[in-house]
């Protein structure tokens, strides 16, 4: 349809829109079919399905017509609703850095990802770092090119950040990491001197079934709606969302971790939140779903630290799994499960990291790209940059790549750049908490009953309903002013200094 007047151009930004939302839910599902339900052989099929999905995708994107509505709509700018004109905004942005990308890699890349995906798992359950070195070594070679045609004028690794958290660069994350280290490497050291916490009952064996039990509870706890979010099962935890009546999150469990899993549902269920608290006048748009990574980490951080880890919320939920494991937790009282899931020593696993030391798991994946991307370092010599890291920053040893580089998922789906927004996400709570407290007062009181209402309706009204609207840095200013790490490292010594007791 040719786009010679605005009211045509008004109605094609609808039809193109919801077009282009269609298709994303359906290459959406596929993965989601890929990752927690699809036989483990059956990548290739997959893979060829989303070949032809990306052809049209990439056509859709890049045709003349979308140029022509685009065109239409930033003459007639003061024409348009705020609301039109960021969906205009982001379908040019999308527009220009497809449009430069030339089709036959744009499709190679997307078969790229789904294959990588299938052989990291392999992979990493079979400590085979060799076998995803080629697909990885692709990935990055793919995105030193994309950084390219997505932002030319910013440093390679610059526009990948930027992609995944609007206006972030190495230079303010190099400051911020810098600010982290110096604050908690020695709080760490502190720690490890202390008298250290038992946590080992946690470890005993917990029964998958039940454990399932346990994540029901834990999603009713946090208020989710059973209608509008499932739960699946899969190697590495992720939430996935369609619109915001339609929100998917999973879990892995194992039977000789109980707080695995637990803060999996918990963290996802936060990610799921923010999804399902968007306003549906943003469904089927460019503007449905959280506007950038680092704030969606800010809330499942929140939910999964700041709210799950607290007394407040270990006293709502410890009668139901005292319930649940009355064997398991014979022995164990209160106190000693919220000292438990506290415990903060060096550990490997990111995902299982504690509070304390989990921004130096980040610091390690940001350095590794920041290299990776500027062509310091070379995929076959990751594995032992990662060991070197991980003994610097965290001082463990690494023994093997399956608990190494091999642990985490997003490099094989093409992720490069995304690991920041968590240590930024995590960051981000502790200011997100103390404007909070000031509006509310005391939420802990309701906490302690296992009521996350007013803690929800607050992040809804602030953050959620936006969807993507507001961008991110314009909504955390306008949430909680100017962003300050030292929220965070306060909060961090405090808590930490109390419970062990420094």
């Amino acid at each position: 349809m040719k786009c010679e007047t605005m009211e045509q151009a008004l109605q094609k930004l609808q039809e193109y829109q919801q077009t282009m939302s269609a298709y994303n839910h359906a290459i959406g599902v596929l993965y989601l079919d890929a990752t927690t339900a699809a036989p483990s052989d059956s990548w290739e099929g997959r893979g060829k399905t989303m070949e032809i999905l990306s052809k049209i995708t990439y056509k859709l994107q890049t045709s003349p017509d979308v140029a022509e509505m685009l065109e239409v709509l930033e003459k007639n700018a003061d024409a348009l609703t705020a609301v039109q004109k960021r969906q205009a905004e982001v379908i040019r942005k999308g527009y220009d850095q497809t449009f430069r990308i030339p089709a036959e890699e744009y499709v190679a890349y997307n078969v790229l990802c789904n294959d990588a995906g299938a052989v990291w798992e392999k992979a990493k359950n079979e400590n085979d770092f060799a076998s995803f070195a080629p697909y990885l070594e692709k990935i990055v070679r793919f995105n030193r090119k994309f950084a390219g045609y997505y932002n030319p004028q910013m440093a390679p690794y610059d526009a990948l950040l930027n992609e995944y958290e609007e206006g972030m660069n190495t230079q303010t994350l190099d400051a911020f990491f810098a600010q982290l280290r110096s604050i908690l490497v020695p709080l760490i050291a502190k720690v490890q001197t202390a008298e250290q916490i038992d946590d080992g009952f946690l470890y005993r064996h917990y029964p998958v079934e039940v454990q399932r039990k346990f994540s029901d509870y834990l999603m009713e706890v946090m208020g989710m709606d059973r209608k509008h979010c499932g739960i699946a099962e899969t190697e590495h935890p992720f939430t996935t969302n369609f619109n915001n009546k339609d929100v998917r999150i999973t879990t892995h469990y194992h039977e000789d971790n109980l707080v695995s899993s637990m803060f999996s549902v918990i963290h996802e269920g936060g990610h799921a939140l923010y999804e399902l608290g968007a306003d549906e006048k943003y469904n089927y748009t460019v503007l449905s779903g959280g506007v950038s990574m680092g704030i969606h980490e800010s809330q499942s951080r929140f939910y999964e630290n700041i709210i799950g880890r607290s007394e407040a919320f270990v006293h709502a939920i410890f009668p139901k799994v005292k319930e649940l494991f009355p064997k398991q937790m014979a022995d164990v009282d209160e106190t000693m499960f919220y000292r438990a899931i506290n415990k903060a020593e060096p550990s490997l696993i990111r995902t299982e990291a504690d509070e304390l030391t989990y921004a130096l798991h980040v610091m390690v994946r940001y350095e590794i790209e920041k290299q990776l991307i500027g062509g310091t370092l070379e995929v076959k010599d990751v594995p032992a940059e990662w060991a070197r890291l991980y003994k610097e920053y965290l001082g463990v040893d690494v023994p093997d790549d399956a608990r190494g580089c091999l642990q985490d998922s997003h490099w094989s789906g093409g992720m490069m750049g995304y690991f920041p927004s968590y240590a930024l996400g995590s960051a981000y709570g502790p200011q997100m908490l103390s404007k909070m407290e000031e509006d509310l007062g005391d939420i802990w009181a309701d906490v302690a009953k296992g009521d996350l209402s007013r803690v929800t309706l607050w992040l809804k009204e602030k953050i959620h309903t936006h969807a993507s609207f507001i961008k991110p840095g314009e909504l955390f200013k306008q949430v909680c002013g100017e962003f300050d790490a030292k929220f965070y490292t306060d909060y961090l010594t405090e808590k930490y200094t109390k419970l062990y007791h420094l």
